[in-house]
């Protein structure tokens, strides 16, 4: 099993009393909430956590791209990664979620991937996604073509690292007439590409397509809707005509371990709760701008938000445990809970955030070292 430590770098001064006033931590929170001194300090301590992550045995470390939002403080993870090449030798960096639709020139993307897949020696992961509907009103773009610009701009990328250059390229968002990487990947045929979802059967589809095998991502779900996914992805390989293996499949999930279940909870509960309460919660509309989903998709969450009636409520960490969302307790406790989870789906790569809301630099760096050294050893083999 592969580990990867991966953190949202939250933003976690945050006045919450005023944050509470506006009706999200993205786009619409007034930028006047954020100390810049504060902030400067946050990167440094979320830096040393990476960076630490390697001398703990991980096997990556793993950072995202969002914007305008106090929920994580990196609209540009390629800065992140680079830093991050020149303090550490040899764990991969996952660079989780280039959200390709919002980026105007895909081949500036394959220019900055495939310096840092040099510049690391071939330690880079790239990971795509079409970027959560906030993201759409941050930057202004048109979610409606946010399918079709994803696979667009995948191509557009994949074609720039493999193939001989100089070449055109034509699509519906994308025409170029000279397509020529300087420098090209590191990597053979380029850097592996990784798809993190929370369960877009379109997702599932395109990722486990025979052409890609990509490793897929679920994240930030219950127990039971992780197997769902990755069992449905397994599915549709059989489909297509061959057996997925464990390397393509992954999980993504906040973790927490403590000596006992009791003290985990307690020292964990403020951190979660946050997380989910405070800096990921969004309205409806923010989330899911019209055009985002597809239409089947958007009548599976008007089914599921008239069964919350109309918002859902504050979540507990008990909750969130119980559903299997966050993992928290002692390393037995813990390390079942993966376990079960690899019997049922065979999945191989762990991404687990081991910081998450308000959890402060001491709590988290323990959480690391318990985890790396009574949760990882057991599950290596």
């Amino acid at each position: 099993m592969r580990f990867v430590c991966f953190t949202l770098m939250p933003y976690r001064p945050l006045d919450m009393a005023e944050r509470r006033k506006h009706r999200s931590a993205w786009v619409v929170l007034p930028n006047d909430l954020y100390d810049p001194v504060k902030g400067a300090d946050e990167y440094d301590s979320y830096m040393d956590q990476l960076v630490y992550a390697e001398e703990l045995g991980f096997d990556a470390v793993a950072v995202n791209e969002h914007h305008q939002t106090a929920y994580g403080m990196m609209p540009a993870p390629n800065l992140i990664a680079s830093a991050l090449i020149q303090r550490t030798k040899r764990v991969k960096i996952a660079i989780l979620g280039r959200a390709l639709p919002l980026v105007n020139n895909p081949i500036a993307l394959a220019e900055e991937f495939a310096m840092l897949d040099n510049m690391s020696r071939g330690r880079i992961i790239a990971g795509f996604v079409r970027g959560i509907g906030t993201e759409y009103h941050a930057t202004g773009i048109n979610p409606a073509f946010s399918h079709e610009k994803f696979q667009e701009a995948h191509d557009l990328i994949v074609a720039a690292w493999t193939r001989p250059g100089p070449f055109s390229f034509e699509s519906e968002n994308y025409n170029y007439r000279y397509v020529n990487l300087w420098p090209r990947p590191y990597q053979t045929p380029h850097p592996p590409i990784w798809i993190p979802s929370q369960g877009s059967s379109e997702t599932i589809r395109w990722a486990a397509d025979p052409e890609r095998r990509y490793p897929f991502l679920v994240t930030f779900s219950a127990h039971d809707l992780v197997a769902r996914y990755l069992t449905m992805y397994r599915d549709q390989a059989r489909e297509l005509g061959y057996e997925a293996s464990g390397d393509q499949l992954g999980w993504a999930a906040p973790i927490y371990v403590a000596d006992t279940d009791e003290q985990a909870l307690a020292e964990a509960r403020e951190g979660i709760e946050t997380l989910f309460n405070e800096y990921l919660s969004n309205p409806w509309e923010m989330m899911l701008p019209p055009g985002y989903t597809s239409l089947e998709s958007t009548k599976r969450t008007m089914k599921l938000r008239a069964a919350l009636g109309g918002r859902p409520g504050r979540m507990t960490a008990e909750a969130l445990i119980e559903s299997g969302t966050a993992l928290i307790g002692s390393p037995r406790t813990v390390r079942e809970k993966i376990q079960r989870m690899r019997d049922q789906t065979g999945l191989n790569n762990l991404v687990s955030m081991l910081q998450f809301g308000v959890l402060p630099d001491h709590l988290a760096k323990r959480n690391m070292e318990m985890f790396a050294a009574e949760v990882m050893p057991h599950l290596r083999g």
